[in-house]
């Protein structure tokens, strides 16, 4: 994946997505109520991204297939805090892909 001319890029400045960076106001401006989470290592910066998003008003997605972890053992304790407080969804890729497609079927 590579962004295009037309996407934002904001260099990630600290654990979370939102610190430090313009990403909350440009999905707020957008109207934009959901976010959904990828990355390197879910014990490190998923889940603070996760966190955040909910402190902001957004619904976090995390795309658990899409995401790694630099400590399999400290990534998995990071899901399922993240399921205890309830506040994250969980989807995979195969489901995100297969969005625009039933959004399609009702129109």
């Amino acid at each position: 994946m590579a962004p295009t001319e037309h996407d934002a890029v904001f260099d990630k400045l600290a654990m979370s997505a939102f610190e430090g960076t313009p990403l909350g106001f440009a999905l707020g401006d957008r109207g934009i109520r959901s976010v959904a989470i990828v990355g390197i290592a879910t014990e490190i910066g998923i889940e603070p991204t996760a966190r955040h998003a909910t402190d902001l008003g957004f619904i976090p997605v995390v795309v658990t297939d899409a995401c790694g972890a630099g400590h399999e053992e400290a990534a998995r304790r990071s899901i399922e805090s993240l399921r205890f407080a309830g506040e994250t969804m969980f989807t995979d890729m195969a489901s995100i892909i297969e969005m625009p497609r039933k959004q399609t079927a009702r129109t």
